[in-house]
C-alpha cells in the first residue's frame, strides 16, 4: 500500500492518504471537504506552488484569459475531463491576466496552453483548444 500526499482544493492543506482511498471520495483532514470535486481548481498566486509541487498525483495546469476565445470555448471540455480522471489527475486553472508572473515564469505565449506537473515540475506541454476526448487522450498519453 502506497501513500501518496494530495492537496485540498479548498483549505491548501496537504493530507496523506493511501493510494487505495483515492477512489473513495476522500475528505480533508483539516477542512472535512471533498478532496475530489471534479471540478478544475482555480490556482492563484498564494496556492500555484503548493499544489504544483506537493501534490503526488500529476496537477494539469490550463493558462487560460477571460478575454480569450478558444479558452472561453475550451473550458466546458476542461470541466468535463476533469470528471473523467480524477482522482489519478489533478486538473487545474491559473487565469494568465491575474497571475502574469507565473505565466511569464513559464514561457507561456499563446492561451489556451495545458501544462503537465509531476513532483513541480514540467514534463509535458500542448497549446491550442481541444474537446475533452482529446484532452483526456493527451493527458494520459502524456503522464
Amino acid at each position: 500500500m502506497s501513500t501518496l500526499h494530495i492537496v485540498c482544493p479548498h483549505c491548501d492543506a496537504v493530507n496523506r492518504m493511501a493510494s487505495e482511498r483515492l477512489s473513495q471520495h476522500p475528505r480533508c483532514g483539516q477542512c472535512k471537504e471533498a478532496v475530489f470535486t471534479g471540478h478544475p481548481l482555480e490556482l492563484t498566486g498564494q496556492n500555484f506552488q503548493q499544489h504544483i509541487t506537493r501534490n503526488d498525483i500529476p496537477v494539469v495546469v490550463d493558462f487560460w484569459a477571460s478575454w480569450c476565445g478558444p479558452c472561453k470555448m475550451m473550458a466546458p471540455a476542461y470541466a468535463q475531463a476533469a470528471v473523467a480522471l480524477e482522482p489519478q489527475v489533478r486538473l487545474a486553472k491559473l487565469n494568465t491576466e491575474q497571475e502574469q508572473g507565473i505565466a511569464a515564469q513559464f514561457n507561456i505565449r499563446s492561451i489556451p496552453t495545458l501544462v503537465i506537473f509531476k513532483a513541480g515540475r514540467e514534463t509535458a506541454r500542448m497549446s491550442g483548444a481541444m474537446s475533452t476526448a482529446d484532452i483526456v487522450r493527451w493527458i494520459n498519453n502524456s503522464i
